[in-house]
């Protein structure tokens, strides 16, 4: 596209778009949907809208509204089911401040449900995935697995009891990380969704002509993932991923098959994925446990362009 007011389209695979209104206000808008990963539709309705919101709070915006986008099988379930997608939909919205103000229905073979949000921020506060640099710390803020545990839900290899630190970790807003970012300053981000840990952090060295190290031990884990993989639960998308990644990625021999898969897991509602400065790194992990994201980590650096795009240690 040729549009002077375009400040991130899809060059360099952005999590939204952004576009420029006037000096002070930029749109940021994102679209995303799924079918279901959890048997609970109020649940789905919630991770799917989180799902959704994320996108917004990885480029440091706000968001101020959001539609729906529904495809729903009417002559196989009960309208009721779609009002309880709906309802957990809005629970989210709800608490991320904006309201659903319409959207668009579909009849189809099976539910598929997620949001198209918008929101705003400044255009010089865009946090796009591109600028990462060498010497930044790169900090997560959710721990990975859930397309494991989504796929062991469905096959009946796991309860919701034993899914429910996955799923609380799937309902949780980004919000929180999204502001931390903002008021620290960072130089990159992007959430961590369907292409994985190292699906997404390729992208962003790509973006930003730089490379990665990652310590494998540090990257936070939900409980019963690797013992999940290790019975060969392993979605297609994660195997998917980890064919994409491998060319660009080099594992040290320590770091076994059941990891390689697990940090190619394809998520959903995953965390944030940030660069920053390493004189930055503690305030900004310091003020995210301040905001209860305990879970936020350094699992690696990133460094000059190298042969690798990533290395795992």
């Amino acid at each position: 596209p040729k549009d002077k007011n375009i400040l991130v389209g899809v060059e360099t695979g952005d999590d939204a778009a952004v576009y420029k209104i006037n000096d002070s206000t930029a749109l940021v808008q994102t679209v995303d949907f799924f079918t279901p990963i959890v048997d609970d539709p109020y649940q789905f309705g919630m991770i799917s809208a989180a799902n959704s919101l994320s996108d917004i709070y990885a480029m440091g915006a706000k968001p101020i509204f959001a539609l729906n986008v529904v495809g729903f099988p009417s002559n196989r379930l009960p309208i009721s089911v779609l009002e309880e997608i709906l309802q957990g939909a809005l629970e989210k919205t709800a608490e991320a401040g904006i309201a659903i103000i319409g959207g668009h229905t579909v009849d189809d073979i099976e539910p598929k449900f997620g949001l198209a949000v918008t929101g705003i921020v400044h255009p010089k506060k865009v946090i796009t995935n591109s600028h990462a640099c060498p010497g930044d710390d790169l900090i997560l803020t959710k721990a990975i697995g859930t397309g494991i545990i989504a796929t062991a839900l469905k096959q009946g290899f796991f309860t919701s009891s034993q899914a429910e630190e996955a799923i609380h970790s799937m309902t949780l807003l980004n919000r929180d990380a999204g502001e931390a970012m903002q008021e620290i300053g960072v130089h990159a981000c992007t959430d961590v969704t369907g292409f994985g840990l190292l699906g997404h952090l390729l992208g962003m060295m790509r973006a930003s002509n730089t490379s990665a190290t990652i310590q494998s031990d540090c990257v936070p884990i939900l409980k019963g993932t690797q013992d999940l993989v290790t019975a060969g639960i392993i979605p297609g998308g994660t195997k998917n991923n980890f064919d994409f990644t491998s060319q660009s990625v080099n594992y040290q021999s320590k770091i076994s098959r059941v990891m390689k898969l697990i940090l190619n897991d394809a998520q959903s509602s995953g965390g944030l994925l940030i660069s920053v400065d390493h004189e930055k790194s503690e305030s900004l992990l310091g003020l995210l446990a301040k905001k209860r994201i305990s879970i936020a980590v350094k699992i690696g650096t990133v460094k000059q362009k190298a042969k690798w795009a990533i290395e795992i240690i």
